[in-house]
C-alpha cells in the first residue's frame, strides 16, 4: 500500500499487519496542494514506484482528496489513470536490458465503490494509452519512422476503429497542386504522403467523398485536426547545425498527436465528427532540394518565396490548411512542433497557441489546465502580416527582411493566411515537445496536446 506523508522524504514501512507500504512525501501540507500539484503527484509516486522496482501499488481513493482541489470522483478518477499511464511509459524497446519496471497492477481502493468510478478511470487509461502511443511514434528514429511509415502507423492505429484512413502518394498529392509539401520533400529519396483520418461519429455521419472540385456539404460540419509530419529535419541546405539537428525525429510529434487523438476520439466512442490531416516528409538536403529564393505555389493559388529551407513545417501545413477546407469545418486547430522561438518565448512549460477567436483561445487555456497540458496565447495582430508579404511573391516563409523577432508570431501569421475562412486555432507545441525533469516523465516526447484535445472536443457542442 502507499501512504501519504507531507514530509518530502519516501522510504519503506511495515505496517501494523505486517505488509510492506511505501510512504511517499508530498513535500506540503494536504491544505497547500493544488491542481497543478496532484498532476506531477500522481506522476511522480509512479516515477518512484519504478524507480524502486516496485511491480503492484495498492492506492485508496479517498488518500487523493486535497481541500483545493474542487473535482468530483469522476474527473478525479480520470486524472488519475491517464497521469498514472503516461508516468509508467518508457521508450525502451531499442534496449537489450530495461532500467527501469514497469509498475504491473495498480488496485485502487474505494470505500463507497471502486465500481462506480472505474467507467472513468478506464476511460483515464485508454486516453493515456494513445499518449504513450503517441510518444512511441515522436520517439522513434527518423530511419525507423519515414513518411510512408508514418502513413502505416496511421491505419495501425486505425485497426478496429471506425476511422477511415486514405493516404494519398506523391502522384495524388502533384494533383491537387501542393506544391509546398513537393517543394519541401525534393530533398529526399522518400515520397511525402499525406495521411487523411475521417471519423464520423456524428449521428448520422458518413464518411464525406472528398473530390478535388468538390466541397463535403453535410449537416454536421466536422473538427479538423490538422499535424506537422517532418518525420527528419535537418534544414535543408539552410543546414541546422549538428547540435540543432539531434531530437529531429520528433518534428512529427505534432502528426502523431494527431493520430492518436483521432484513435482515442473513435474508441471513446464520441459522437463527434473529427477529421485529422498530416502532411508528412522528410526535409533533406541533396542536389535536388528546394532552394533558399525558390518561389512554391501552394494548393490554394498563393506563391510563397522561400527565404529559409528550415522553415518547413509552416509550407506543409500551408496546403493542408488549404485542403481543410473541402470539409466546411467548424474548426481547424493545427498542432505543430514549429518554432524554437516559440521556445525562447514562453520556456519549456507550456505551449504556444494562436487564433483571432477569443472563446476559443479561452476554452483551449481552460480545458489544458484540466488535462495538465498549459498553454499560452501570443498575438495575432493585423501590423504582423505586413512582414510576411513577400517581395517577389504572395508570401515569405520567414520575415521578409529576415529579421530574427518574434519567429513563433511571425510563423503563425503566416498560416492564418491559408486559414482565413473558418475558426482556426494553431497550437505550436514546440515547448512541450519533450519532458523535463520536473514532470516525472520518462525522456522524450511528451505526448502533448492529446489530453486537451480529446477533453476540448467531447466538450464542443454538436
Amino acid at each position: 500500500m502507499v501512504e501519504f506523508a507531507e514530509r518530502a522524504d519516501i522510504k519503506f514501512a511495515t505496517d501494523k499487519n505486517g505488509s510492506e507500504k511505501l510512504v511517499f512525501g508530498i513535500g506540503k501540507k494536504r491544505s497547500e496542494v493544488n491542481l497543478r500539484d496532484f498532476f506531477v503527484l500522481c506522476r511522480k509516486l509512479i516515477r518512484t514506484a519504478k524507480s524502486y522496482k516496485v511491480k503492484k501499488l495498492g492506492l485508496k481513493f479517498e488518500d487523493f482528496n486535497f481541500p483545493k482541489i474542487k473535482l468530483d470522483a469522476g474527473q478525479k478518477a480520470r486524472i488519475i489513470a491517464e497521469q498514472f499511464a503516461i508516468a509508467n511509459f518508457d521508450f525502451d524497446k531499442y534496449k537489450k536490458t530495461k532500467e527501469l519496471v514497469s509498475v504491473e497492477e495498480i488496485f485502487v481502493q474505494h470505500q463507497v465503490s471502486h465500481k462506480s468510478l472505474q467507467k472513468e478511470f478506464e476511460k483515464g487509461l485508454l486516453v493515456g494509452e494513445e499518449v504513450n502511443k503517441a510518444r512511441e511514434l515522436s520517439n522513434t528514429p527518423g530511419g525507423d519512422m519515414t513518411p510512408g511509415l508514418l502513413a502505416e502507423e496511421a491505419r495501425k492505429a486505425a485497426k478496429g476503429t471506425k476511422i477511415k484512413v486514405s493516404v494519398l502518394d506523391e502522384k495524388k498529392i502533384r494533383t491537387l497542386k501542393m506544391g509546398a509539401i513537393l517543394g519541401v520533400s525534393r530533398g529526399s529519396h522518400e515520397k511525402p504522403r499525406f495521411i487523411v483520418m475521417e471519423y464520423w461519429g456524428a449521428r448520422g455521419g458518413k464518411p464525406a467523398k472528398i473530390l478535388q472540385d468538390k466541397t463535403y456539404a453535410g449537416k454536421e460540419k466536422p473538427v479538423i485536426l490538422v499535424g506537422k509530419g517532418v518525420t527528419f529535419d535537418t534544414g535543408g541546405l539552410s543546414l541546422k547545425p549538428s547540435d540543432g539537428m539531434l531530437g529531429m525525429h520528433l518534428d512529427m510529434s505534432g502528426g502523431a498527436v494527431v493520430i492518436h487523438t483521432i484513435a482515442a476520439i473513435a474508441k471513446l466512442g464520441l459522437k463527434k465528427n473529427v477529421i485529422g490531416l498530416v502532411p508528412a516528409v522528410e526535409n533533406m538536403p541533396s542536389g535536388g532540394s528546394y532552394r533558399p529564393g525558390d518561389i512554391l505555389k501552394t494548393m490554394s493559388g498563393k506563391t510563397v518565396e522561400v527565404l529559409n529551407t528550415d522553415a518547413e513545417g509552416r509550407l506543409i501545413l500551408a496546403d493542408a490548411l488549404t485542403y481543410a477546407e473541402k470539409y466546411n469545418p467548424k474548426l481547424v486547430i493545427d498542432v505543430a512542433t514549429l518554432t524554437g522561438a516559440a521556445v525562447v518565448a514562453l520556456g519549456e512549460r507550456c505551449s504556444a497557441i494562436f487564433s483571432k477567436e477569443q472563446k476559443l483561445l479561452e476554452s483551449i487555456i481552460k480545458h489544458g489546465e484540466e488535462a495538465g497540458e498549459y498553454v499560452w496565447p501570443l498575438p495575432l495582430w493585423e501590423e504582423y502580416e505586413e512582414d510576411v508579404k513577400g517581395y517577389f511573391a504572395d508570401l515569405s516563409n520567414v520575415h521578409k527582411d529576415n529579421l530574427r523577432w518574434g519567429g513563433a508570431i511571425e510563423a503563425a501569421v503566416f498560416l492564418y493566411q491559408f486559414a482565413k475562412s473558418y475558426p482556426w486555432v494553431h497550437i505550436d507545441m514546440a515547448p512541450r515537445m519533450v519532458a523535463t525533469k520536473s514532470d516525472y516523465l520518462a525522456r522524450g516526447s511528451t505526448g502533448e496536446p492529446l489530453k486537451l484535445l480529446v477533453r476540448l472536443i467531447e466538450n464542443s457542442s454538436s
